[in-house]
């Protein structure tokens, strides 16, 4: 008989088994080690990659957001300057009541459309007008006449001038333009400020450079007109000549690249803190001369992504080792056992010469078996795939039906502003012939308020399709009801029902989504008008109460044939309509709204007569006292 021979002779001949053991774990764990440096570095190119990816995007809508932002001023000063009584003004010796008059508007217009101010400079650079003529640091009496950007319009019709004011101390964009024959120049200033505000709460450095590389917009203050590089003196000169930006000792920015690493790759100083590596990109906005820098931290994502990497590859390594370890074992067992069945080799021949036969026929009989399993996991994996498909096509079914769902009622919310809109413009024009400009005026202010709603509705339908969270916020409940009857009421009279609405508590705030509640109160004040007309002395009633805890009612009544039980217990489902021309979705999507708010919304029978919707919210913290 042969000799047995164990396993760890066979692996590591010549050693004693303890040290045999010690080589092994040494190895592994060498393996392990090296496999998650590996991956590690794997995983920070493939961070970096992605980072890369998402930066880049991010640039792109950062240039987007500050052109639009440029682009909605751009054409005020072209318009402001082909104005008659601004062209009056900037003439000599306009009377004190016109001066008076355009100050006045142009507060109103630089208000209406967020410039930080608007003012009339004559030829002689002297302001003669401005939006801010009532102000302690008013810029009327001002000499402008050593701005390039006053220099530029005389010269060449149209100038612009990034710079820090005078009189403000505050940084922004002028924009000039000359005022017909007169010589003047009408003026608008740009300040950047809430673009900052935004770039802040993104969490990434954002700048602006102009064609000298000097910082003119950014995330961190302290980054105001630090240099790229170096400007040189004769620069300087020309700088401090036209008080561009004060004394600002435009120093250089503390960013610095990396060599050797992925390009883009810098370290950007802090002050008192540690510097921080950053990947930097760029991009020209297009129309100036400017580039917008973005610095997207590195550290955190990065050392994410190489932490998983080395668990994983140190995890599926050790595991790996533990495996080849177990099959070693396994096959010096194994050894052991065929060593120790050789002198039984003999006598288990004959046997098996015995059984030749039957094995031959059992081995059939599992060759058929397996060949019959194989074709029943051939039909399970088939039937798993369509199953599949079919979850897919029933998913993507769904997605689209409640996008329909939901485009449908916003068409159906911006039909009730929009037809409220042609109505206030009706109205303005009768008003305007009539010589009654303030009352004019009013729904002129009433067509933006309802334009907005207009937009805020769309906003909504684009925060479906990214199935954004809805926000809740503190909104005044008596501005949701006004907001609401102002969009029904029109139709209230010209269907002769009488519509009335209890004021609620002053100040009283409630959680939710503003222009999601006004759409749930237009809906269902909709819905009670349609009840109601027809009927003898229609009336559509919206009442307040108070309920136990921290929350308030909202209880929408109306006097139409009310609510049979059978169609109470679906009315809120969806595409279930007692409409010949509805869609049968107005109360299911008013639902899905006010439970997203944390309010609940149900409908019950008026015993007087009539139907009772009833929107139940939270009052915001704070007004439970009141």
């Amino acid at each position: 008989m042969s000799r047995i021979v164990s396993g760890d002779e066979g692996t590591f001949p010549g050693l004693p088994n303890r040290q045999r053991r010690r080589l092994v774990l040494v190895a592994s764990l060498t393996l392990v080690l090296l496999a998650s440096w590996l991956a590690g570095r794997a995983a920070e190119r493939w961070a970096l990659a992605d980072l890369r990816r998402t930066a880049q995007a991010a640039l792109a809508l950062q240039v987007g957001a500050l052109r639009a932002e440029m682009q909605k001023q751009a054409s005020l000063p072209l318009a402001l300057a082909a104005d008659p009584e601004i062209a009056a003004v900037a003439g000599p010796a306009p009377a004190a009541e016109m001066v008076a008059r355009v100050n006045a508007r142009l507060a109103q217009v630089a208000a209406a459309t967020g410039s930080a101010v608007i003012y009339v400079i004559r030829h002689d650079g002297i302001t003669i007008a401005a939006s801010n003529a009532e102000d302690e640091r008013s810029f009327v009496g001002r000499n402008y006449s050593f701005r390039p950007y006053f220099r530029q319009a005389l010269a060449d019709g149209a100038g612009s001038q990034f710079a820090l004011g005078t009189v403000s101390g505050r940084a922004g964009l002028y924009l000039s333009r000359r005022i017909g024959e007169t010589g003047g120049v009408v003026v608008v200033k740009i300040e950047f400020e809430g673009v900052e505000a935004a770039w802040r709460q993104s969490g990434d450095g954002v700048f602006v450079v102009d064609a000298r590389g000097i910082v003119l917009v950014a995330s961190d203050p302290a980054w105001h007109f630090a240099t790229l590089r170096q400007i040189d003196e004769d620069e300087r000169r020309r700088i401090r000549e036209a008080l561009e930006f004060g004394e600002a000792p435009l120093t250089a920015l503390p960013l610095h690249p990396i060599e050797g690493g992925m390009a883009g790759l810098a370290r950007i100083g802090q002050g008192a803190r540690p510097a921080r590596t950053v990947l930097s990109l760029d991009a020209p906005i297009p129309g100036t001369d400017w580039r917008l820098h973005t610095l997207t931290p590195v550290g955190a994502a990065v050392e994410r992504e190489r932490v998983q990497a080395w668990i994983i590859a140190a995890l599926g390594t050790g595991l790996a080792c533990f495996g080849i370890a177990t099959l070693a074992g396994r096959r010096r067992r194994a050894r052991q056992r065929l060593a120790q069945a050789q002198a039984r080799r003999e006598e288990l021949e004959r046997n098996v010469r015995e059984r030749t036969q039957e094995l031959t026929d059992a081995n059939r009989m599992l060759r058929l078996e397996i060949e019959e399993r194989r074709r029943a996991e051939a039909e399970r994996q088939q039937a798993e795939a369509e199953r599949e498909r079919l979850g897919r096509e029933l998913a993507q079914a769904g997605r689209l039906a409640a996008l329909g769902q939901f485009a449908a009622s916003m068409a159906h919310e911006i039909n009730q502003p929009l037809a409220a809109i042609r109505s206030y413009a009706d109205n303005a024009a009768i008003l305007v012939r009539r010589g009654r400009g303030d009352e004019a005026a009013e729904n002129a202010f009433a067509i933006g308020r309802l334009t907005d709603r207009i937009g805020g509705l769309t906003r909504q339908l684009k925060g479906f399709a990214r199935r954004s969270s809805p926000g809740r916020e503190p909104v005044p409940l008596a501005e949701i009801l006004a907001n609401s009857l102002e969009l029904v009421e029109a139709r209230a009279q010209a269907a002769g029902i009488a519509l009335s609405a209890e004021n609620p508590a002053a100040g009283l705030r409630v959680l939710g989504d503003g222009p999601r509640l006004e759409q749930v109160m237009v809906n269902l004040l909709q819905n009670a008008l349609d009840a109601a007309m027809g009927g003898a002395a229609p009336r559509v009633s919206i009442q307040v109460r108070d309920l136990p805890g921290d929350r308030v009612a909202i209880e929408v009544r109306d006097t139409g044939p009310g609510l049979p039980e059978a169609i109470r217990a679906q009315v809120f489902d969806a595409f279930f309509t007692t409409k010949s021309d509805g869609l049968g979705l107005g109360l299911a999507i008013s639902r899905g709204i006010v439970e997203d708010c944390g309010g609940a919304l149900s409908a019950s029978d008026d015993p007087e007569g009539g139907a009772i919707f009833r929107m139940e919210l939270a009052k915001a913290p704070g007004e439970t006292a009141r």
